[in-house]
């Protein structure tokens, strides 16, 4: 899918983070490691792919770019979903960051602002 535009705003924060899964890059990543799943509290948004054991990057703090799982308009606010892609938050789970720009459909990738989160 092809991507959109972004700000080229850097995050302000990235950590290293031992992966305890398999994770896809661009998508939102826990405290401990894992791809998240729907609703989940997200420590940031990983700039690699990872197998179990690898350190990664996570972005956590500032602006970052992650992949859609559907449609997304600019100013949204956004949640993991099963897979770890962003979609739009409207009444439950953990609130992970704040669309920079639209999606037009899943496997978009779009500037985020990173929000703290719980879930």
């Amino acid at each position: 899918m092809p991507n959109q535009t972004p700000a080229n705003l850097p995050p302000l924060l990235t950590v290293s983070l031992t992966a305890t899964g398999v994770i896809a890059a661009n998508r939102f990543v826990t405290p401990a490691g894992a791809q998240a799943g729907a609703d989940a509290n997200a420590l940031g948004v990983a700039r690699t792919a990872a197998t179990i054991g690898e350190v990664i990057p996570v972005d956590t703090l500032g602006h970052c770019i992650v992949e859609a799982g559907a449609a997304i308009a600019a100013g949204a606010t956004l949640k993991s979903d099963a897979s770890g892609r962003a979609i739009t938050w409207v009444t439950s789970g953990a609130r992970a960051a704040i669309a920079m720009a639209a999606a037009t459909g899943a496997g978009y990738f779009i500037e985020v602002q990173l929000l703290q989160n719980a879930a």
